[in-house]
C-alpha cells in the first residue's frame, strides 16, 4: 500500500526544532550534549507513530530515546504525541537508515527494529533492514543489544541466519514472545497482530566484540 503523503508534514517538522533534530550529523559522537546528560541513548529505527518509543520514555526517563522514521507523513503523528504530552529525553530523527553510521558514533547502548517491511520477495531483500547491508551500519553505532521483533516467521528467520553468518552472537531467541514472563512494550502493530492470533518473534542480539577502531 503506498503511503499517503501529507502536504506540509516536513514544514511541520522543521518548526519544532526542540524536539526534531534537523541536522544529526552535526551531533555524532555528541548527542549527549543534546540531552545535557550522560544517560544512556537508545534508538528505534521506523519508530512509525512514536507509540512504543514514548511508552518506554514514559517508563524509563533516566534514559534517552531516539525515534527514527524515514516518512515525514508517519513522523508527524509521533511529534503531535510528543506535543501533547512532552518528554524531556526522547527526540525525533526524519532519516534513512542506510547510512545510520553518519549520524551516530559507537555511542548507542540499544538499538530496537520493531515490525520492519518484511520485503518478501527474494530481489528485494536488500531493503530489509535486517540485511547485511544494514548491520554492517549497526555494528559502527551500537555498543548493546539489537532487539528485533516482527509476526513475519518468514523474515524473522532470515534475520536470525543473517545475524549469525555476519558474527553477531544471539543472545535470546523467541517465537512465542507473549508466551513468557518478560518485560515487554508493544507497539501499535504488535497489539494488532497478537489480538488476530499471531506469535511475537523476538530476537536480542550483539556485535562481537568492540568495534571502535574497526
Amino acid at each position: 500500500m503506498r503511503l499517503r503523503k501529507i502536504k506540509g508534514a516536513q514544514d511541520f517538522l522543521d518548526s519544532h526544532p526542540e524536539v526534531v533534530i534537523a541536522d544529526p550529523a552535526l551531533h555524532k559522537g555528541n548527542w549527549r550534549d543534546v540531552f545535557g546528560n550522560d544517560n544512556q541513548l537508545h534508538i528505534e529505527i521506523g519508530s512509525g507513530k512514536g507509540r512504543f518509543i514514548m511508552d518506554l520514555a514514559r517508563k524509563n526517563p533516566d534514559i534517552n530515546y531516539i525515534a527514527i522514521e524515514k516518512y515525514d507523513s508517519v513522523l508527524i503523528r509521533a511529534l503531535e504525541k510528543l506535543l501533547e504530552e512532552p518528554m524531556s529525553n526522547v527526540r525525533l530523527l526524519c532519516y534513512n537508515a542506510g547510512t545510520i553510521d553518519e549520524v551516530f558514533n559507537h555511542e548507542v547502548d540499544r538499538l530496537y527494529l520493531n515490525f520492519s517491511d518484511p520485503w518478501p520477495k527474494d530481489r528485494h531483500a536488500k531493503r530489509r533492514l535486517t540485511h547485511p547491508r544494514f548491520l554492517v551500519h549497526y555494528e559502527g553505532i551500537l555498543k548493546g543489544d539489537l532487539i528485533f521483533k516482527t509476526d513475519n516467521l518468514d523474515l524473522f528467520n532470515y534475520s536470525t541466519s543473517t545475524m549469525e553468518e555476519y558474527g553477531m552472537i544471539l543472545k535470546e531467541t523467541t517465537y512465542d514472545l507473549h508466551s513468557l514472563n518478560v518485560d515487554n512494550i508493544m507497539t501499535e502493530f504488535e497489539e494488532k497482530f497478537s489480538g488476530l492470533g499471531f506469535k511475537i518473534n523476538r530476537v536480542i542480539a550483539e556485535f562481537k566484540g568492540d568495534t571502535n577502531g574497526k
